[in-house]
């Protein structure tokens, strides 16, 4: 049993209030079915404290519940080790986030370890790493989106940022994905939008601008993207808002197209046609009964 008071977290995370109550709750009703890793240190007043391994969820729970030690396996790893640990488990989880998956690719990099290594040490293949890193390094972070996010393969993205800038170049990579069937259906779609908004927007995920960022961060990235987020996340309330607007329109209109004394009145006035697209809608429709 450890204070909960003297365990550090190494790798902290966010967790969705959802997820962590549900946590909450298991515990609560249950009990811990799981203790959690520590690794023991020389606290600073001469006591002992630990640093986390595995099992940040569990303690923060413990921690909202009131209780002061939590059940824990104790291993003696070094501080490099120990991150190593919380990684491989976070990589481990079913449903782990992309972008915590890229920010610990990073931290193993600056701590100096090569791609061989990393991939070694995290379970990862060598050509992935290669290819995450290889990605930051020429700041492509649309690119890097997109692969964390499954809508685009790796290859096809390092395909496209091996092309530059030269769209018949882009082109080429695009074809020769899809034929190798790298790339197909869902996949394709969202490579041939992403090209266009890089060629639009650049490399940059930052919106309504053109600059190159060389030196990436795992930070600039998890704002990046939660921008991206709360953009397409407005963009789609205004979607639906014009859809009821226009449906209201429609309506409205058709109504009022099955009033003989209306329409001859729009014909006096020569307002007796309507654009293409609300025409067919209507026409769609057909008359009210």
């Amino acid at each position: 049993m450890i204070p909960v008071d003297r365990i550090e977290v190494l790798n902290p995370r966010e967790r969705k209030a959802r997820v962590f109550d549900t946590i909450v709750d298991n515990i609560k009703t249950i009990g811990l079915k799981k203790p959690i890793t520590v690794t023991p240190r020389q606290a600073s007043d001469g006591g002992e404290r630990y640093l986390l391994v595995c099992g940040e969820g569990r303690l923060k729970a413990f921690k909202a519940l009131g209780e002061p030690a939590i059940p824990a396996l104790v291993v003696s790893v070094s501080d490099e080790d120990a991150f190593i640990m919380s990684l491989v488990e976070n990589i481990a989880r079913r449903q782990f986030r992309p972008l915590e998956l890229l920010a610990g690719i990073v931290a193993l990099r600056d701590q100096g370890y090569s791609p061989k290594v990393i991939a070694t040490k995290t379970g990862l293949t060598p050509e992935y790493v290669y290819g995450i890193l290889n990605l930051l390094k020429q700041g492509e972070e649309r690119l890097l989106i997109a692969v964390q996010s499954g809508r685009v393969p790796l290859y096809a993205a390092l395909s496209i940022a091996g092309a530059g800038e030269c769209d018949k170049a882009i082109q080429v990579a695009l074809q020769d994905a899809y034929e190798s069937g790298n790339l197909r259906g869902r996949q394709l779609i969202e490579a041939r939008r992403l090209i266009e908004r890089r060629r639009t927007l650049g490399r940059s995920a930052a919106r309504n601008t053109r600059r190159v960022q060389t030196d990436v961060t795992p930070s600039s990235l998890v704002r990046t993207y939660q921008k991206e987020v709360e953009r397409q996340k407005t963009l789609v309330k205004k979607a639906e808002f014009a859809q009821q607007r226009l449906l209201f329109i429609v309506g409205a209109f058709r109504e009022l197209l099955a009033d003989e004394h209306f329409v001859t009145l729009l014909r006096a006035e020569r307002l007796d046609t309507l654009p293409k697209y609300l025409s067919e809608r209507i026409a769609a429709m057909g008359h009210p009964g």
